[in-house]
């Protein structure tokens, strides 16, 4: 079937055409283009949340957790894990099939468990697609989990409305571990496994944290507007669902506030940039792997390798070569 009739399916309610087309997303084929040109126009309505923290914070119960209640509101969700893969094969043990409870929350939750293909950042190149789709199938929440390596993860501001961090007890300083990174990009706080001895020590670090960055900033004249988002710092077991509830209203409230603020159309144009730039990158190295120039490009690439010329010179050469000056 081609991707057009896939498209035409999955607009129609089809989970299955959904599921063979983020294959093709995954797979990133010729045909990637012409199924996110077709579903373009139905996307743009779905709550994107981010959910990164390091390993053993209990990321994946947690968000299957917190899919199930936004589910059980009548909210369509879609859940995107990304699990590390092999840097030498490219394939994953994809755990998060094995983590999240399927089968013990309310029917109507669609998961897919993807590979990170050595990206960096704790994303995969293809989740924009993926998001894309599920947007266009109607899904309201759509909820992405790093691959949680620690202060990279990133990327998944370029792609979420709202990230949220998860922080756990007993991982030792576990704050001081993750501030240089990931900490400053969280809409919301998690402190999960809350049942845990030190869970006060570390929702009292973290509000600490809050407060000295405004400080900070205050300092050097750069205190936030009045009505700035102030990250919430929320306690859950994810294994009772204790908490959940109040994490999803968290998520909803920020939401409110992007929307309220103006806020939103700036976090939207940010994810624009970003998906653009991936476009003309993704074209770009299309036209480079491709007849004559893939043969140039080889070339060049023993040149460099010889030091007979400057990788710069080389890469001159070859966007000369498709008409890039």
């Amino acid at each position: 079937m081609s991707a057009a009739a896939l498209v035409d399916e999955m607009l129609a309610g089809s989970r299955r055409a959904l599921a063979r087309l983020i294959t093709y997303a995954d797979d990133g084929g010729p045909e990637l283009a012409d199924i996110m040109n077709r579903v373009h126009s139905r996307t743009g309505n779905a709550h994107v949340i981010g959910i990164t923290g390091p390993p053993g914070a209990g990321k994946s119960t947690l968000i299957w957790a917190l899919a199930s209640e936004y589910a059980r509101r009548g909210r369509r969700v879609g859940v995107i894990a990304v699990d590390p893969s092999s840097p030498l094969t490219g394939g994953a043990v994809l755990g998060d099939r094995i983590r999240m409870p399927m089968g013990q929350g309310p029917s109507g939750i669609f998961f897919r468990s993807m590979a990170s293909r050595g990206q960096l950042g704790g994303m995969s190149r293809s989740v924009r697609s993926v998001v894309h789709l599920l947007d266009a199938f109607g899904k309201d929440v759509i909820i992405i989990e790093t691959v949680g390596a620690g202060q990279s993860d990133v990327a998944v501001r370029t792609i979420a409305h709202t990230t949220a961090v998860v922080a756990v007890p007993g991982l030792g300083d576990d704050i001081q571990m993750l501030k240089a990174g990931i900490l400053e990009i969280a809409d919301v706080y998690v402190v999960n496994k809350a049942d845990r001895e030190g869970a006060d020590k570390t929702a009292a670090e973290l509000e600490a944290m809050l407060k000295v960055n405004f400080a900070t900033a205050e300092a050097l004249g750069q205190a936030p507007p009045e009505d700035a988002w102030t990250p919430p710092i929320v306690r859950t077991i994810a294994t009772k669902g204790a908490g959940v509830g109040e994490l999803a209203d968290a998520f909803d409230e920020h939401r409110r506030h992007l929307r309220e603020t103006g806020r939103w159309d700036a976090v939207v144009r940010r994810q624009a940039e970003a998906e653009l730039q991936e476009a003309l990158l993704l074209r770009l190295e299309g036209a480079l792997s491709a007849g004559p120039v893939a043969e140039e490009r080889a070339r060049l690439i023993d040149a460099v390798g010889r030091r007979d010329i400057p990788a710069f010179e080389a890469a001159d050469r070859l966007l000369r070569r498709i008409g890039v000056d």
